[in-house]
C-alpha cells in the first residue's frame, strides 16, 4: 500500500511493527523510541550521523552500512533486518532495550513523571528570576 501520508505514531505502535528503517530525523527517532520500535538507522545528512549513533548507544538498533554515494543497498538492509529480527542474541538484546527505553519514557510522562517536573522546574527558573537578561 501507498499512501500520502499516515500517522507515524500509530503505525509504530502497531503490534506487527517488528523493525523500522529510518533515515533518523530527530523527530521519527524519539517516535521509534517512545512506540518500542527497533531502528534500523539510514542516516543522510545534518543530525541524523549523530541520531544513528544515539540509536547505536542507546541499543535500540543498528546502523545500516551505506556505499560512498550514501545509499543503502538491498543486501546490507537484509543483513540489519535479519540481525535485529533473527533469533539471534543480539536481535534479542536490541528488541529488550527498545521496550526497555519505551517504558522509560512512558514513566517519564506519566503524570508525576521526571520529565513533567524538569519542565516545571525550568519554568519556575525564569518565572521566580527577578533580573532578566533583556531588562537594563
Amino acid at each position: 500500500m501507498v499512501v500520502g501520508w499516515c500517522d507515524q505514531v500509530q503505525v509504530l505502535s502497531h503490534p506487527a511493527v517488528g523493525c523500522f528503517v529510518t533515515h533518523c530525523g530527530w523527530n521519527s527517532t524519539l517516535e521509534a523510541v517512545a512506540c518500542g520500535a527497533s531502528v534500523v538507522a539510514v542516516p543522510q545528512w545534518s543530525d541524523q550521523d549523530t541520531n544513528a549513533r544515539l540509536v547505536v548507544q542507546w541499543g535500540v538498533g543498528v546502523r545500516a552500512a551505506a556505499d560512498v554515494d550514501r545509499l543503502l543497498v538491498a543486501e546490507e538492509l537484509a543483513r540489519c533486518l535479519e540481525m535485529i529480527m533473527g533469533d539471534t542474541e543480539e536481535g534479542a538484546a536490541i528488541r529488550t532495550s527498545s521496550a526497555v527505553w519505551k517504558a522509560k519514557l512512558r514513566q517519564a510522562i506519566a503524570d508525576g513523571g521526571s520529565s513533567g517536573r524538569n519542565l516545571r522546574i525550568f519554568l519556575n527558573q525564569f518565572a521566580n528570576d527577578d533580573v532578566h537578561p533583556c531588562t537594563p
